[in-house]
């Protein structure tokens, strides 16, 4: 089976409503549309995969079972726009760095087992997030990235230098915008989800 172009997307800010340190299912709420965009990739064909960091786990504010729990929750309310997350990769490691993890975005070893466990074409993919931290975690990888001005994304977009807007290949009012675009561009020019569109 040949390899295929998956979405990697970023949890909180860009599916999400961002909270600082979020550890309870009540504290999940999607953004307006997301549900929508995550479905129009599952219409599409493409596997979704969400990488986050969540070093709450390392800092003694969230267990791998309340994780479980608000991931069940997201699942649950993703359900309701009949849209599905294929698979969900965290990072429970302190941002400290001395676990001397390789998981932690911006490093790629959430997305390289991604790809590896699940037949990903890593050049055809793109890594979706809020934070320069998730364009450099996809870039790291050798994926495309896309920039959502929801969560922290304007103030990551008001931060970064022209040079790294300029590798940015779309840059989204939110999912949902980034989505349209990348769908529309594979289905005009058949190539995998790209768009130099600004």
């Amino acid at each position: 089976m040949n390899a295929q172009p998956a979405a990697f997307i970023d949890r909180d800010g860009t599916i999400n409503i961002e909270v600082h340190d979020l550890n309870r299912v009540e504290q999940l709420q999607l953004i307006p549309r997301a549900g929508e965009a995550i479905a129009r990739l599952n219409q599409a064909g493409y596997p979704v995969i969400v990488i986050t960091n969540q070093s709450a786990i390392a800092r003694g504010l969230l267990t791998e079972t309340g994780l479980a729990a608000i991931h069940r929750e997201l699942k649950r309310q993703l359900s309701a726009y009949n849209a599905s997350i294929n698979a969900i990769y965290h990072c429970p490691h302190h941002p400290d760095g001395k676990d001397n993890c390789t998981c932690r975005k911006p490093a790629p070893g959430m997305i390289l087992r991604a790809a590896s466990e699940h037949n990903i074409d890593l050049a055809g993919s793109i890594m979706i997030g809020d934070n320069a931290t998730d364009l450099e975690a996809g870039w790291n990888a050798g994926c495309r990235a896309a920039l959502v001005r929801t969560g922290s994304g304007e103030n990551a977009l008001a931060e970064i230098n022209r040079q790294t807007r300029d590798r940015i290949s779309y840059i989204g009012n939110d999912l949902f915008d980034v989505i349209e675009e990348l769908i529309n561009a594979h289905s005009n020019d058949r190539r995998p989800l790209h768009s130099n569109a600004k």
